[in-house]
């Protein structure tokens, strides 16, 4: 599929789907990688030129696939246990795999939500069992096939030794092996690959991948025989407990925690547990190991999305022992010298004053109503500033984390304990600046609600704004220049299309790179407004950025049915954005306003209205979720629409990342509503 530029860059409509929310009347368990053949049988039918799959490596106990044990490893929950070659053979002559297999079956059939844990042990059971009945297995050896496959694909080698290894500690993470395992150099992974009395175990893992891999590139092929293109998805970080972390530790920073910072409705910001890249480790070494993700993608896909793209230009980085992303800073940064802060007047304890919090004795005696009880908790964490009270916090106080699983004893009561907890680690973001380094600050994110910056002086909050500003202008050119490097790199090593992630992106330069880069931008149609304006109207669609994929929801969202039913005047204001196609051949809807247009339940003829709208985005390329184009059939809504969902941020549950089509793809085949309906869409955004 991979062609010239005019090509790479045309105007194309497409779907966004997880592979496990496919399945056939066949094989209702979870979708798997063959299913998306027919899968693209009805996608030509309708008119569908791209499918967008999210992320399909393994992810291990953790159904997010942004969670992923291996940057480079298929996950196996996708191979599909009757393709495999041996499998006619031993079900025919092993009564118990054929036991298995049929338990199999019938214990997963159709549900709203599939079981991500109960399905992905049983195919490692099958898995397993397959395994066993291979010469590979009879002879502890590599076949010829086997050993090509690996001799291409060297990472499976690490990805094997880190598996067999959380097999061997019940999938506990690394960082709890012992010593001996958990800091294996690359030439002590290797030597564990090659140890005879393990290989049968790593083959297993190779063997698993080697099968994955085939499915998917058959399946890649027949969809590209239809004339249709993939795109992939690239999660930009990587899970602490992953075969790279372990591996390759030079690449990432498991001090900090990439995040992001506060904002209006998340006040703490967020914190998404992931190490934090290593770039110049991972510039010295030619971006190499980013770039063999790249490679390996490119075996499936004709277009990626880089997650996150903000975070190759900067990360909001967190020490590992705060609780929250207050005390975050990015990564890389042009730091404030202490120098600056002279020149200006800031004198050492006016510059204390600003970067150490301060934490008055009141703010807890008012909890405990004990002068006495409250110098006792604080001397527990902060040293009192002469006689004066007020204290700042120990030295061997590293984080907000410690702060809020304190133990204070029968100093106070348990209620009381908890609301000091609260305090205390409060207290600990209450900066105006942060000392990143010695001598050096960077301004506090949250700077204007803290202590110190409320007591200023004008002048000095016009001093200090100053400063800031000029801080602002180096860093944005210095992530410029980064994120030109890096992604230069990337782009380069690949004829795949680059997409990226932008949402929520502040740094001024992100587009001028994007676009000099050839990296289509991200529209989410329902976040598309002008938040400056009164009303916050919704962009006209002809104003979208070309350069770009406009879609209506997205995996991290609510369905464009939830958005509907739950927030009302966002609906109202699409309305009044596209009131031509919400009045055209609908006599019900003259003369009323949005606000009561937008009061109705949510229809299949609504969702057609509001795909169609879309459809005369600007951009490029068009692709919605496939819940969204659903909807254009009532008979496809589930009864209760957060069922709907992929995932909820912020959540770890057994509902995440497990919803499934609300019907078969022979079923969909053959729904005339649902094709005629999505070919409408098609239609109508090529032409526009």
């Amino acid at each position: 599929m991979n062609s010239n530029s005019s090509e790479k860059y045309a105007k194309k409509f497409g779907t966004v789907v997880p592979v496990g929310s496919l399945y056939t009347k066949k094989n209702q368990a979870v979708g798997e990688f063959a299913d998306l053949v027919p899968f693209a049988d009805f996608c030509r039918k309708c008119g569908i030129q791209i499918i967008q799959l999210l992320p399909v490596n393994d992810s291990g106990t953790q159904s997010s696939p942004y969670s992923g044990l291996s940057a480079f490893a298929l996950h196996h929950i996708y191979i599909r246990i009757s393709g495999i070659k041996e499998f006619s053979g031993l079900y025919s002559a092993d009564s118990d795999f054929r036991r298995n297999y049929d338990e199999f079956l019938s214990e997963f059939t159709y549900r709203n939500r599939y079981d991500y844990s109960g399905i992905s042990a049983a195919k490692e059971r099958l898995l397993r069992q397959i395994f066993e009945s291979t010469e590979i297995f009879r002879s502890g050896s590599e076949d010829k096939t086997l050993s090509g496959w690996i001799s291409k694909n060297e990472w499976v080698k690490t990805y094997a030794v880190y598996k067999n290894l959380k097999y061997k500690y019940m999938q506990a993470t690394w960082k709890s092996w012992q010593e001996s395992d958990r800091s294996m150099s690359g030439k002590e992974i290797l030597a564990a690959w090659n140890d005879s009395g393990l290989k049968k175990s790593h083959l297993f893992y190779a063997w698993v991948q080697m099968t994955a891999d085939a499915q998917l590139q058959a399946a890649v092929k027949a969809v590209h025989e239809k004339g249709i293109m993939l795109k992939g998805d690239m999660p930009i970080l990587m899970n602490e407990d992953s075969a790279d972390a372990w591996a390759y530790p030079q690449y990432f920073n498991q001090k900090l925690r990439a995040g992001a910072p506060a904002q209006g409705s998340e006040p703490e910001g967020q914190s998404w547990g992931f190490p934090t890249y290593d770039w110049k480790n991972l510039k010295t070494d030619g971006y190499s190991w980013w770039i063999n993700r790249l490679k390996n993608a490119a075996k499936y896909y004709d277009a990626y999305r880089l997650d996150h793209i903000l975070g190759f230009f900067r990360i909001w980085a967190i020490p590992e022992d705060d609780c929250n992303a207050l005390t975050g800073h990015t990564e890389p940064y042009s730091a404030i010298k202490k120098e600056i802060l002279y020149e200006n007047a800031f004198d050492d304890d006016r510059i204390r004053w600003l970067s150490q919090p301060h934490i008055p004795t009141g703010a807890i005696e008012d909890i405990t109503w004990n002068h006495e009880a409250a110098h006792k908790i604080l001397g527990l964490f902060a040293d009192r500033i002469g006689n004066e009270e007020l204290w700042l916090f120990k030295k061997s106080v590293k984080g907000s984390a410690m702060l809020r699983n304190a133990d204070f004893g029968d100093l106070c009561t348990a209620e009381a304990a908890e609301k000091i907890r609260k305090i205390l680690a409060g207290f600990w973001a209450d900066r105006a600046i942060l000392e990143v380094a010695k001598n050096r600050f960077l301004p506090m994110w949250t700077y204007a609600d803290s202590t110190a910056w409320k007591s200023l002086s004008e002048k000095e909050k016009s001093l200090l704004s100053d400063i800031f500003a000029e801080n602002a202008r180096a860093n944005e050119r210095l992530w410029k220049k980064q994120s030109v490097e890096i992604l230069s790199a990337l782009t380069q090593a690949v004829d795949m299309v680059p997409c990226g992630e932008d949402l929520g992106a502040s740094v001024a330069c992100v587009p001028e790179v994007m676009r000099k880069l050839g990296i289509l931008a991200l529209r989410v149609v329902r976040w598309c407004r002008k938040w400056d304006k009164e009303d916050q109207p919704f962009d006209k669609m002809n104003e979208y950025e070309k350069f770009a994929v406009t879609t209506t929801s997205v995996h991290d969202s609510s369905t464009i049915r939830q958005w509907w039913i739950e927030e009302k005047q966002s609906a109202a204001e699409f309305i009044k954005a596209n009131p031509e196609i919400f009045s055209e051949d609908a006599e019900e809807n003259s003369g009323r306003t949005p606000e009561e247009i937008a009061g109705d339940d949510f229809s299949e003829e609504y969702a057609e209205k509001i795909i169609s709208a879309c459809a005369e985005t600007s951009s490029l390329w068009f692709i919605p979720p496939f819940q969204d184009l659903l909807f254009m059939d009532s008979r496809c809504m589930l009864e209760n629409p957060e069922d709907e969902r992929i995932n909820i941020p912020g959540t770890v549950t057994e509902f995440n990342w497990t919803y499934r089509l609300p019907c078969s793809i022979e079923e969909l085949a053959e729904n005339k509503k649902i094709t005629a309906g999505i070919k409408s869409a098609a239609e109508k955004f090529l032409k526009a």
